[in-house]
């Protein structure tokens, strides 16, 4: 293997040994299929390209100090990505042919999971699309499933670290009976120019309100959001949002720390509360906030004035962290040790 200096990787793709696909064809899932080939042969007809019948997961597996392979939350994903092929009426990835895929493609590229305490993990990329040739706008009758894995380091340069947001109203991520709620590829491509925007401000990205009203607290770029006061751990419910499997376990280790939690409709006003804020999400686990400038109003939102992450942030951050290496015990289940 190139020499990879896994102290130093980026969050991008490196090549792997191998990839594993599934193919859905005659209302039937086929065998798992192992492919050294980092490309497709795809129907330029395939519904994906023309009506973004597509979806895709996002999880990790994390090496331990004593050795052991561990993958995080695998399940979730799994029923997670069947959400999402409801959204976009595709056939649904059976759960246990999801895992077995995920599980099969850590262990054929084992050797691409870092060390313990390098800070980086294997980052793993199930993707499922409809791969028929369709010219009507329909759902496509064959599909594709993959899995493929790539090694990567913190989402955010210097790890785990405050950084700052921007409110800009003039930009949507989601209608509130829209496709928000699903994982697919749509909702990234309709944020990517109110993305460019914030990073050229200076952003480390967009924080969204809600697109019916402009009042409430939706997602942070491509995170969901949270905020602590009052020994609380406060996130917006709403129906544009992605439910993050990160802010889920979040939520259940805010309860295990003795804080209350709250889901619910979050106005933007009540920002100026918050003794700390952060965008959740499994790329980066926490992007503690450092302050929310709301573009419009000319008003700033101050939540760290040191620059650090606040002490809840740091104990949920490091507690989950600690599961997913092994290093805390795992009593809610979360983890699949690969034997």
């Amino acid at each position: 293997m190139e020499n990879i200096d896994w102290s130093n990787l980026a969050f991008g793709y490196i090549k792997t040994d191998c990839n594993v696909r599934c193919e859905y064809r005659n209302d039937a899932w086929g065998e798992l299929e192992v492919h050294e080939s980092e490309f497709l042969n795809l129907h330029m007809a395939a519904t994906c390209l023309h009506y973004g019948q597509e979806s895709f997961e996002g999880l990790k597996a994390f090496r331990g100090k004593d050795g052991k392979i561990r993958i995080f939350r695998m399940k979730d994903n799994a029923l997670r990505m069947q959400d999402s092929s409801e959204g976009t009426m595709m056939a649904k990835v059976p759960v246990d042919v999801f895992q077995e895929a995920v599980i099969k493609a850590v262990k054929l590229n084992e050797r691409f999971v870092p060390p313990y305490e390098s800070g980086a993990s294997l980052y793993i990329r199930p993707v499922l699309f409809g791969s028929g040739a369709q010219i009507g706008v329909k759902p496509s009758t064959e599909y594709m499933f993959i899995v493929f894995v790539t090694p990567v380091g913190p989402y955010f340069k210097g790890g785990f670290q405050t950084t700052p947001f921007v409110i800009m109203r003039e930009y949507d991520r989601s209608a509130p009976l829209g496709m928000g709620k699903y994982k697919v590829g749509g909702n990234y491509a309709a944020s990517l120019v109110a993305g460019q925007r914030a990073h050229e401000l200076g952003y480390s990205n967009i924080f969204y309100l809600d697109a019916k009203e402009k009042k409430y607290i939706d997602e942070c770029g491509a995170a969901n959001f949270f905020g602590i006061k009052d020994n609380t751990y406060i996130t917006p419910k709403s129906t544009s949002i992605l439910p993050s499997i990160t802010n889920k376990s979040l939520m259940v280790l805010a309860k295990d720390l003795g804080l209350n939690v709250e889901q619910r409709a979050v106005p933007v006003e009540e920002l100026t509360t918050f003794e700390e804020a952060g965008a959740c999400g499994t790329a980066a686990v926490i992007s503690p906030i450092e302050r929310i400038d709301d573009y419009d109003e000319k008003k700033s939102y101050v939540f760290s004035t040191d620059g650090k992450p606040g002490p809840i942030c740091t104990k949920l951050y490091n507690k989950l962290r600690g599961i997913q290496y092994g290093d805390e015990p795992d009593t809610h289940g979360w983890v699949t040790v690969i034997e």
